[in-house]
């Protein structure tokens, strides 16, 4: 399986004792994967996938990122507090709203893609135009956060209303690094769009009615604790466990809803 995991995943060992190595941890992480999928009563399940190799601690260290650079102040009000109309789910991504999946790799920069998330869903909703914009604009450019080790969407949105927008994917794409801040000048393959956006929010903390109001009428960054290993492998269904309070990943709520088993979630 090991093997076949490396091919899948073209994941190449320097020496026979870093494969050893590894081998150990994969195998202990399929265990505890096969131990857990074997409950029945869960409302999800995991998987093997590309952290099948690392350990926890390596996976938190590498592929995580949110790190509070700023306070986000409470509103004195909250735009959607009177919304009144809350289907029982909602889906953006059924809606045209949400952007391919992307893959923020060994930087430690989730709290860009949160936020572009947040962006690519509202200019769709308000412009009716589904572009992938730059993460890489922000990681670089942003003063306010610190790249790869780590930020706040909160002081994202800052930079993108004080820079007079975002650059697309296409002009300014992905590093898996901090990069140096550039001008996008467009031309040739380049489009010079900027998606603006004027202003942001938070939701009233620990209240989930009207984060749910919220995410009704847009998605909407949040902060999670990621830092278990069923996080780190978890394939499908319902995230009901294994779930703390250290955060330390932002992702996005592009929706909610309830499985057949009437268990509530997010989708993100």
């Amino acid at each position: 399986m090991h093997e076949q995991w490396m091919a899948k995943h073209g994941r190449i060992y320097k020496s026979s004792t870093g494969k050893e190595h590894r081998l150990k941890i994969f195998a202990e992480n399929l265990d505890f994967i096969r131990s857990f999928n074997n409950n029945g009563t869960r409302s999800y399940k995991l998987a093997i996938n590309r952290f099948a190799d690392m350990t926890n601690e390596e996976f938190k260290a590498f592929r995580t990122g949110f790190s509070k650079t700023s306070e986000a102040p409470d509103n004195s009000s909250f735009r959607y507090s009177n919304v009144t109309d809350v289907p029982p789910s909602m889906d953006w991504r059924s809606k045209g709203a949400v952007t391919p999946i992307k893959n923020q790799g060994g930087c430690g920069s989730c709290w860009a893609f949160a936020a572009v998330a947040a962006i690519e869903g509202i200019i769709q909703i308000k412009e009716n135009i589904l572009v992938s914009l730059s993460e890489q604009e922000i990681l670089a450019c942003d003063q306010g956060n610190n790249g790869c080790a780590g930020g706040f969407a909160y002081e994202a949105f800052k930079y993108v209303l004080d820079n007079g927008g975002l650059s697309t994917e296409d002009d300014y794409p992905y590093e898996k690094a901090n990069g140096t801040c550039k001008t996008v000048k467009g031309g040739e393959g380049g489009s010079n769009y900027k998606a603006k956006i004027n202003g942001r929010e938070r939701v009233p903390a620990n209240n989930e009615s009207e984060l749910v109001k919220a995410v009704v009428n847009q998605p909407v960054v949040f902060a999670i604790d990621s830092t278990g290993r069923n996080f780190q492998f978890y394939a499908g269904g319902i995230f009901t466990g294994g779930c703390g309070t250290v955060l330390d990943h932002e992702v996005t709520a592009v929706g909610y809803g309830e499985d057949e088993y009437g268990t509530k979630g997010a989708f993100g």
